[in-house]
């Protein structure tokens, strides 16, 4: 039954489990703004499910604890409403990455970020969405990601023993040696056939940070109605690994192996199995059939608090 006017909905595996402690430490906090209801996560999806249910509640504020995975999955449940059922949105960072939250410059401490969200002010932000060949639809917040950054997620997620940024700096080492693949793309953007070419990575951002410390494109927001694109063309294995502190510093616009562009709408197709993340979440792994994709963006699409 509902209680409260807010749902704060937490993934306890985030962070290898160590999010439900975490959680439990705001309790104090959500008390101190009239409470809320407690939802965990489950399953894989659970979170979307949970969103869904909130929503046909009539929550006003629905708050995501837990990475960007968590925060994936509340989006999806949001999208699934039209625009004017759709209430606001909280993120809490208790995962491994964060890069949502970072994007929205949510305090890295929790209860630090859970007082923004309630003394914050609704936001405009604008969300992706993403079609594959076979009919499968995706709303996403912060980066899709093909090719090499895609395999980095998969490995990423089979490496227990470590956590947050040094997680993702070891996949990707992992597949600079292991799957140093190109693939060819046929692009199209904004309706016109941009270029083709073979790449080893090909990344769309609606904010500039993925991996937890990975500053893909830089300028990119959220709110300016556009998304970006960064091409990482074919190259060798020793200029993906210069390549690394430029990606930290977001200074590897200035090599000629990297390509950035702007589009509202994007249509690939390749000759080669995809491999696709959307906000840290595996989209498409190893197993992958797919060839043909669309992306575009929906401006304005969800308001959240910060």
């Amino acid at each position: 039954m509902k209680k409260h006017t807010t749902k704060f909905i937490v993934n306890p595996n985030a962070n290898l489990g160590q999010a439900w402690r975490q959680a439990a430490d705001l309790r104090p906090v959500m008390d101190e703004f009239g409470g809320a209801d407690w939802a965990g996560t489950v399953y894989p999806t659970h979170a979307t499910e949970l969103a869904q249910q909130a929503v046909e509640d009539g929550y006003d504020l629905i708050i995501a604890a837990g990475g960007d995975g968590t925060v994936h999955e509340v989006i999806n449940g949001l999208m699934s409403f039209p625009p004017e059922k759709r209430p606001r949105l909280g993120a809490v960072p208790l995962g491994s990455g964060n890069d949502f939250a970072h994007a929205l410059g949510m305090d890295e401490d929790p209860s630090k970020a859970l007082r923004q969200i309630f003394t914050g002010e609704p936001h405009l932000i604008d969300m992706g969405v993403i079609e594959d060949d076979q009919g499968r639809r995706e709303y996403w917040d912060n980066t899709v990601g093909i090719g090499f950054d895609a395999i980095v997620t998969i490995y990423s997620h089979d490496l227990p023993v470590v956590q947050g940024f040094l997680m993702y700096l070891t996949a990707v080492i992992k597949t600079i040696f292991l799957n140093h693949s190109p693939f060819h793309v046929e692009l199209t953007l904004n309706g016109e056939k941009a270029w083709d070419n073979d790449l080893l990575m090909l990344t769309l951002c609606n904010g500039p940070r993925e991996g937890g410390g990975f500053l893909m494109a830089p300028d990119a927001s959220s709110k300016d109605g556009i998304l970006n694109l960064i091409a990482v063309q074919e190259t060798s294995r020793a200029m993906l690994l210069r390549l690394i502190p430029e990606f930290m510093r977001g200074t590897h616009l200035r090599f000629p192996q990297i390509r950035e562009e702007t589009f509202q709408t994007l249509s690939l197709r390749s000759n080669h199995p995809l491999y696709i993340h959307t906000d840290g979440e595996v989209f498409a792994g190893f197993t992958s059939s797919i060839h043909d994709l669309k992306l575009e963006i929906i401006p304005k699409a969800i308001q959240v608090m910060f």
